[in-house]
C-alpha cells in the first residue's frame, strides 16, 4: 500500500499473497519458483500475425443471452496488441504491449524491459509483421508497468475501457504474444474482481521490487510472453494489462488463473511516466496486518492496523493501532494485502472512504491520500 520509507520495508515482509491451501504459485507467466513473481518473457522469436481491420464491435447486453463475436473483437484489437523483443546487458526476451494513444506509446510490464537496462535494445513486431526500434519513456517497478514510444510508424490505439463495470462472469479475451506465438488470442472470463496479488520481480537485474496490485482474475489463458499484453471485453475495450498467472510448483503453464493490471491503475501509471518518466504511489502511513473484526455481533475479515507513522494521512485522522478497515469506497477489506492494493491503485491526493472497526463499531473515516516517500 503506499508505506511511509520507515514502515513499507516491514510492511511487504508481513503479507505476502497466501495460497496454501491449494499448494499455487503466482509466476509471470511460468516462473517455477513459489510466490507471486512477474511472467517471464518468452524466449522463441514471433511469427506472423496478420490483423485486418474492422469496425468496432458492439457489446453484449448483459441477460441478453448473445455471445461475443471473438472474431471481430480480434480483429480490431490485434493492430494495437504488438510484439515486444528486448536484448540487453541483463539476458533478452520477448513480451507484449499495447499502444494507448496516437502519440505512439505502448504500455508494457515492467519485467518484460527490465533486461534492456541502460543501452539495451527494445524492438516492437507490428501485425504487419513490420519491425520498429522503441524507446523507453519510463518504468515503475512497484506497479510492473513501463511505458514504450516508437516514432514513425503507423500505430492503432486500443480503447481504454472502464474496468470497474466489470462484473465477475463477463467475458474477456487476451490477446498477447505468447510463447512467441504473436497474436495470439484467447477467451475465458472474469473469475474474480479486487483480487490482491503480490509479485517478486525475479530476473530484473537485481532489483527485486515487490509488486502489489487490485488485480482482475480471469481464466483466459495466458502464458509467457502475455506479460503487457492485453485483456478486453466485449467491445474490444482495454480493461487491463495482463501481467501474472498462478502455477502449480514447478509448471509454469497456464492453469486457468491469470491475473491482469486494471486499466485504471494502468492509466494512473502511464499518465505519470508519460508526463514526468517516473511513477508516484498513494500511502496511507501504516503497517498493515491479516486480522479479524467484531461488527455488530459478528466477525468479519479486515485489515489490521499494527501501527500508525506519524504526520501521515492516517494519523492526520486519527486511525490507531488495533483498528480494522473493513471496507474502501464501499469495496469490501479482508486482509492487509487487500488494503495495500486498493491504495496502490488509487493516484495519490485521492480521497476515499475507509470503513474502520473499533470497539465493534463501524466509522465511515475520510482520508485524502498521501504520496510515498
Amino acid at each position: 500500500m503506499g508505506l511511509g520509507a520507515a514502515t513499507y520495508d516491514r510492511f511487504m515482509s508481513r503479507i505476502r499473497l497466501s495460497l496454501a491451501t491449494t499448494a499455487l504459485a503466482l509466476a509471470l507467466a511460468g516462473c517455477g519458483a513459489p510466490g507471486l513473481v512477474p511472467t517471464p518473457p518468452a524466449e522463441t522469436p514471433a511469427p506472423e500475425a496478420p490483423a485486418t481491420a474492422a469496425p468496432a464491435p458492439t457489446r453484449a447486453q448483459p441477460g441478453s443471452g448473445a455471445a461475443p463475436d471473438w472474431a471481430e473483437v480480434a480483429a480490431v484489437v490485434a493492430p494495437g496488441v504488438v510484439a515486444v523483443t528486448v536484448q540487453g546487458a541483463g539476458g533478452g526476451g520477448q513480451g507484449s504491449g499495447v499502444v494507448i494513444d496516437d502519440a505512439g506509446h505502448i504500455v508494457t510490464n515492467d519485467h518484460v524491459v527490465a533486461a534492456a537496462g541502460r543501452g539495451g535494445e527494445v524492438m516492437i513486431t507490428l501485425d504487419d509483421n513490420s519491425v520498429h526500434p522503441a524507446r523507453i519513456v519510463g518504468t515503475d517497478p512497484a506497479s510492473d508497468l513501463a511505458v514504450l514510444v516508437v516514432e514513425g510508424a503507423d500505430l492503432t490505439p486500443v480503447a481504454i475501457g472502464d474496468d470497474d463495470a466489470l462484473r465477475v462472469g463477463d467475458p474477456v479475451l487476451a490477446v498477447g504474444n505468447p510463447l512467441g506465438l504473436a497474436g495470439t488470442v484467447t477467451s475465458g472470463m472474469v473469475s474474480a474482481l479486487n483480487r490482491p496479488v503480490t509479485t517478486t520481480q525475479a530476473g530484473t537485474g537485481g532489483r527485486g521490487e515487490p509488486v502489489v496490485t487490485n488485480a482482475i482474475q480471469t481464466d483466459a489463458a495466458i502464458n509467457p510472453g502475455n506479460s503487457g499484453g492485453a485483456l478486453v471485453n466485449s467491445a474490444g475495450e482495454l480493461v487491463g494489462i495482463n501481467s501474472s498467472i498462478a502455477t502449480m510448483g514447478q509448471q509454469s503453464g497456464n492453469i486457468g488463473i491469470g491475473f491482469a493490471i486494471t486499466a485504471t491503475q494502468v492509466s494512473n501509471i502511464t499518465g505519470q511516466l508519460i508526463e514526468s518518466g517516473e511513477a508516484r504511489h498513494s500511502f496511507l502511513g501504516v503497517t498493515v496486518t491479516d486480522a479479524v473484526a467484531q461488527v455488530d455481533g459478528d466477525q468479519v475479515r479486515a485489515a489490521g492496523i499494527a501501527s500508525v507513522e506519524s504526520g501521515t494521512p492516517a494519523a492526520e485522522v486519527g486511525l490507531q493501532r488495533g483498528d480494522a478497515v473493513i471496507r474502501i469506497d464501499g469495496e469490501a477489506i479482508d486482509s492487509g494485502l487487500g488494503l495495500t492494493a486498493q491504495v496502490r491503485e488509487r493516484p495519490p491526493g485521492t480521497e476515499v472512504t475507509l470503513g474502520v472497526a473499533r470497539d465493534g463499531t463501524v466509522t465511515d473515516v475520510q482520508v485524502n491520500l498521501g504520496t510515498r516517500p
